[in-house]
């Protein structure tokens, strides 16, 4: 039962919308002045506020700004007298949600009531999935290849800049693109994602820009593109390597002077976009293959975020995983699953090709498949097939008293050194051997120390 606090001056009013709202199942509450309906908002929950803008000690319209300031999300609706119609305007401008004028009509009363609750209902359950859509795309995780993300996530998401997010699919490219939307001053504007491998060549400049009426066949009607659709907010360009030269070129134009016409159309539109790019390719290889416009990836490469794959961060499959139990978990929390520790050790030893989208889709395998409580390794190699093979005698001697990152490193390190002389210290060359970009191998090479040969 809504609870709806009346403040009036007049004991005529207070009893006529007390009786009203009654018979309609609300829970009433009644003040004389503004000070006393404050001081009830204060110890008491209130859904609506019905409020006369004339009152004693404090007028209405302060009682209104109080309000506002204290709990901006209770609908508040003035009461007014002939004479004080401008006022009760000037309260709507401050927030008021409508006003009633007296005479005070029974319908008018009831319909207004019922308006004002109703949409802060669907206000809060906005508010709500939001909150749960946020903390769905959260990053989640601990290795210090996200807490880099995370610095340049901050350091870039109000600044406006193009960004090109690049990483093996599946690796949370999308996350990224989402988190800077959320930290930037267009957070309240559309995000509108463009995924540019699953359009066909023919139609993708009718998606990007839209088309008017008779465009081409089928096109029975003018349609708005998704950079128009983005205006004021984001536009991610998902796969941006898979666009064909010609839309590179349009993109690259949008990009320069944020206009573009309609296909088929003359009227030049313009629109304030922010860009966000993402791709798996190497966009190096794909220039050089003549595949990709050189001066798109210098627009779109203002500041880049490379995610690194799954199997190179392994802190992040504890929570992760523990996230997806808890989204997948059929229990709601009554008998939640969780990963033993040799479980979760067994995990660490996968190379998950598929990367976080195939780590989901395994955890929600488990919640589904399995009947225990908790997930150990005879679940896991039953759900995933069998992890790794054992290891020849002696042939981890090396890494004998190491820990595991040591021992990564250590094995990483020789194993880049040994593809850059297979390739001939080519980056290029030796990137595409190891199947990473040639930035990232950059990195490894400054972090191991490695010498470079010519």
């Amino acid at each position: 039962m809504s609870t709806i606090l009346v403040v009036d001056d007049e004991e005529g009013i207070r009893e006529v919308l007390s009786a009203i709202l009654q018979d309609e199942n609300y829970n009433v509450r009644i003040a004389g002045d503004g000070i006393e309906g404050l001081a009830i908002m204060e110890s008491e929950s209130v859904d609506l506020v019905l409020l006369d803008v004339w009152l004693p000690n404090m007028g209405g319209v302060d009682v209104l700004k109080k309000i506002k300031e204290d709990s901006p999300e209770i609908p508040v609706i003035i009461i007014s007298g002939h004479g004080s119609i401008d006022i009760a305007v000037k309260a709507v401008k401050l927030g008021a949600f409508d006003f009633l004028e007296k005479p005070l009509s029974l319908e008018r009363v009831t319909t207004a009531v019922k308006n004002a609750l109703e949409l802060e209902k669907l206000r809060r359950e906005n508010r709500a999935l939001r909150s749960t859509i946020e903390r769905r795309d959260e990053l989640l995780g601990e290795s210090e290849a996200l807490q880099r993300i995370r610095g340049v996530i901050e350091q870039a998401g109000n600044t406006g800049s193009r960004i090109l997010i690049t990483g093996e699919n599946g690796t949370g490219k999308e996350l990224v693109a989402r988190a800077i939307h959320r930290r930037s001053d267009r957070a309240n504007h559309p995000f509108v994602e463009v995924n540019c491998a699953a359009i066909p060549d023919t139609l993708i400049e009718s998606e990007l820009f839209g088309h008017e009426k008779g465009a081409f066949t089928h096109a029975v009607s003018r349609r708005r593109g998704k950079f128009e659709m983005a205006d004021g907010g984001t536009i991610f360009l998902d796969e941006v390597a898979d666009m064909s030269l010609s839309a590179q070129a349009k993109v690259l134009r949008v990009i320069q002077e944020m206009r573009f016409e309609r296909v088929g159309g003359e009227e030049s539109i313009e629109v304030d976009v922010r860009v966000i790019a993402a791709t798996n390719r190497d966009i190096q290889s794909e220039i050089a293959a003549g595949n990709f416009r050189e001066d798109l990836y210098f627009r779109l490469n203002v500041i880049p975020i490379d995610v690194p794959p799954l199997r190179e961060r392994p802190e992040d499959l504890a929570p992760l995983s523990n996230h997806f139990l808890d989204e997948f978990d059929p229990t709601d929390g009554e008998r939640p699953k969780r990963i033993s520790e040799e479980g979760m050790v067994l995990l660490r030893t996968y190379e998950w090709p598929g990367n976080v989208r195939e780590l989901k889709n395994f955890i929600e395998r488990i919640t589904i498949m399995s009947d225990t409580d908790v997930v150990g390794p005879d679940t896991i190699r039953e759900h995933l097939g069998e992890v790794r093979t054992a290891p020849e005698s002696g042939e981890l001697a090396e890494y004998d008293g190491m820990g595991l990152g040591e021992a990564r490193d250590r094995f990483e390190r020789k194993y880049i050194v040994q593809k850059l002389e297979e390739n001939g210290y080519n980056i290029s060359r030796a990137a595409q051997a190891l199947g990473v970009y040639p930035s990232n191998l950059h990195g490894k090479i400054k972090k191991f120390g490695i010498e470079m040969h010519k």
